[in-house]
């Protein structure tokens, strides 16, 4: 599979791109505040991707993680960047099923997931949420961060057209379904932050990546036929939709 035809987050890894989350560092940050992370902190991380958020959190907080991811490739090059930040000792990276975690009830402080419940259909976010619940311990916190809308449902011109530019199953929700959905699996107190995406807007680019690797970013996606018009569908609807679409950040507690 070509690099143009791969989901729109490895689309945009193979450009250069390591702020592969909808409201890129903002979002993040407000997660990391409302956690209060420290060295004590067991935490585990849902589809790490290539580790960048788990090595932040550890780097800053010293906090441990279990990172976990279904995406072999993704993986393999986390390993790679976990021991280019000699964190080896503090963060282990498996292989597993965000529906069936590998860990017993009660089990982590934090749990983390960016970027991926909007890739599922609401009962099937419910579902997993679930899950996130049954291994954190009582007191402990989800921070998730997904897509929001800002203005009822997408026309269903603007929903065919955002599935095709990220090239998977994309769903998100408003914010009173998403505070919702987690009061609903038990989740005693949400807390929500939303704002503009960054993912694809040349400030936020900026802002996550730095001036230079987003040049190189632009650079890659625009060099050849095949990556330019896939960036460039991306960039032109998510400008067109960003009235509609917001990201969304939730830090939910379990009593």
């Amino acid at each position: 599979m070509s690099d143009s035809n791969k989901a729109g987050h490895t689309f945009l890894a193979s450009l250069g791109k390591t702020r592969l989350r909808p409201g890129g560092t903002e979002a993040t940050e407000w997660l990391f505040a409302q956690a209060g992370l420290n060295e004590q902190s067991q935490v585990l991380e849902i589809a790490c991707n290539m580790g960048t958020t788990a090595i932040e959190m550890v780097s800053r907080f010293g906090c441990r993680v279990h990172a976990v991811d279904m995406d072999k490739q993704a993986l393999s090059k986390a390993r790679e960047n976990v021991a280019a930040a000699g964190l080896s000792d503090r963060i282990q990276l498996s292989e597993a099923n965000a529906n069936h975690l590998p860990f017993p009830d009660n089990s982590f402080d934090v749990v983390i997931n960016e970027a991926m419940l909007t890739m599922y259909a609401d009962k099937a976010k419910q579902r997993l949420a679930h899950e996130y619940y049954r291994v954190l311990k009582p007191g402990g916190c989800l921070l998730t961060h997904d897509i929001m809308l800002t203005r009822g449902e997408l026309a269903a011109s603007a929903d065919s057209q955002l599935q095709q530019v990220v090239k998977s199953n994309v769903s998100p929700m408003s914010k009173e379904n998403w505070q919702a959905m987690f009061y609903e699996v038990g989740f005693s107190q949400v807390q929500t932050h939303n704002g503009d995406m960054s993912l694809m807007s040349p400030r936020g680019m900026i802002k996550d990546e730095g001036l230079l690797r987003t040049l190189k970013i632009a650079f890659n996606g625009l060099k050849n036929r095949e990556n330019r018009q896939r960036f460039l569908s991306m960039f032109r609807y998510f400008r067109a939709q960003r009235h509609y679409m917001n990201y969304i950040a939730c830090c939910s507690w379990k009593a």
